[in-house]
């Protein structure tokens, strides 16, 4: 089995190796906790990090008042952003044991609020504002017991008074850990890299309906996939996040990337609000132009992944331009068509799929240039019928079998000398 990756690459990587080297940096933040608030593994016990509870939302008259019991008093810090508008509240890692539901009821011009672990020693809130506000007092105070109550308090204000505020504000990116990137391929190492991306995690719940977030269900899927992928011993298998942490889109990208991955796969499962008869699977890869206005609404809600976070908005640069770039993309998106081509087949023997059950559109995390790359969509959570489906072992078996053999298939036939990718290059 030829296990090279597509022919432009080595020539791509004279020219850039050393911008490539510079420029790939992968923030990979640490263990985090579940939506609801259970705490996982970290590098102290839970019982020593202080512990949230008991949030709510208080609006009166111009004021909105986000008030949360703590554990013990804490040093937060708040800001604004725009683009969506929203607070962001930061403090050092908090076990929240706040009930989902607490969250996605607003008040006056707060529409919702989320919560998790953003970094390794830092967790962060976010409040959605549905009209300009300004921050009036964020601070934690003593109460009686030794306990601490959050308190943050937001005034209704203009655009004008919002924006200067958002001026003020600096600019915020994920925060390096002390994990490492992952390594280039060993030399010597005949198995193909299998970079697995469950969507979401940490602060970012992804679809959440009833008490089932994406991320948890995605996560689960994820594991299940590395771990028959690598019984195999077949493949070097990745993940961007093995627990409930966040992880910026363009460190998913990064991390494939450093790893010198030979296949991406993103992990999600979608939720429409006002069509919960639609059901299936779906494959998506990357294009400029979505194929239809679905495409275009995932691609653009997938995209947001960032902002749900907290993120500023960023451009993705690449380092390597011109010419190679273009050949690059165009060869690594015939493999990503490929691959979605076997999968949908594959995938659709064994569970249900979507009527259009392959797509394209521009996601931010299939942007890798040199990793062929797709995007599942497991299901619709909005589907009672999905939602029981994606948390049922028995099927999340069948299809994680069927996603397996996809790869399979995809190194097998697309990849080997003489097969179709090699027959489409001649």
């Amino acid at each position: 089995m030829n296990l090279t990756p597509p022919s432009i690459l080595p020539l791509i990587a004279r020219v850039a190796a050393g911008a490539l080297r510079l420029t790939v940096l992968v923030a990979v933040v640490a263990t985090g906790f579940a939506w609801a608030g259970q705490a996982v593994a970290n590098d102290r016990p839970p019982a020593e990090l202080p512990v949230a509870t008991d949030a709510r939302l208080e609006q009166a008259g111009e004021t909105v008042r986000l008030v949360m019991a703590l554990s013990r008093p804490l040093e937060v810090t708040a800001s604004v952003l725009a683009g969506p508008d929203r607070v962001v509240i930061d403090m050092p890692s908090t076990n929240f044991q706040v009930q989902p539901a607490v969250a996605r009821k607003g008040a006056g011009f707060v529409g919702a609020f989320r919560f998790g672990l953003f970094t390794a020693d830092r967790a962060r809130i976010v409040i959605d504002l549905t009209q300009p506000a300004v921050v009036v007092k964020a601070e934690t105070r003593p109460v009686r017991g030794g306990f601490g109550e959050l308190v943050v308090e937001l005034r209704h204000a203009t655009r004008a008074e919002f924006q200067a505020a958002v001026a003020r504000t600096p600019t915020r990116e994920a925060a390096p850990t002390a994990v490492e990137p992952p390594a280039d391929k060993p030399a010597g190492e005949t198995r193909q890299t299998v970079v697995i991306d469950p969507g979401h995690g940490g602060i970012d719940p992804g679809a959440v309906v009833a008490s089932i977030s994406e991320k948890n269900v995605v996560l689960a899927f994820g594991t299940k996939l590395r771990d028959q992928l690598e019984a195999s011993g077949r493949y070097r298998v990745l993940m961007t996040r093995d627990d409930d942490r966040f992880v910026p889109l363009a460190e998913r990208v990064a991390i494939a990337r450093a790893a010198g991955a030979d296949l991406f796969i993103s992990i999600h499962a979608d939720s429409l609000t006002q069509a919960q008869e639609v059901r299936g699977a779906t494959v998506y890869t990357a294009s400029e132009r979505a194929t239809d206005a679905e495409a275009a609404r995932l691609a653009a809600k997938e995209n947001q992944a960032d902002a749900v976070a907290g993120l500023e908005a960023r451009e993705d640069t690449q380092d390597v331009a011109g010419i190679l770039m273009d050949l690059a993309k165009r060869e690594t998106r015939t493999f990503s068509s490929l691959f979605a081509r076997n999968l949908v087949e594959t995938l659709g023997g064994s569970v249900k799929m979507h009527k259009v059950p392959l797509r394209s559109a521009g996601f931010r995390v299939l942007s890798a240039p040199d990793v062929p790359s797709v995007l599942i969509e497991l299901g619709y959570m909005s589907s009672p019928k999905d939602a029981e489906l994606l948390n049922s072992p028995e099927w999340r078996g069948r299809a994680v079998a069927a996603v397996a053999a996809a790869v399979e298939g995809y190194f097998v036939n697309a990849r080997a000398p003489g097969g179709k990718a090699a027959e489409n290059r001649r």
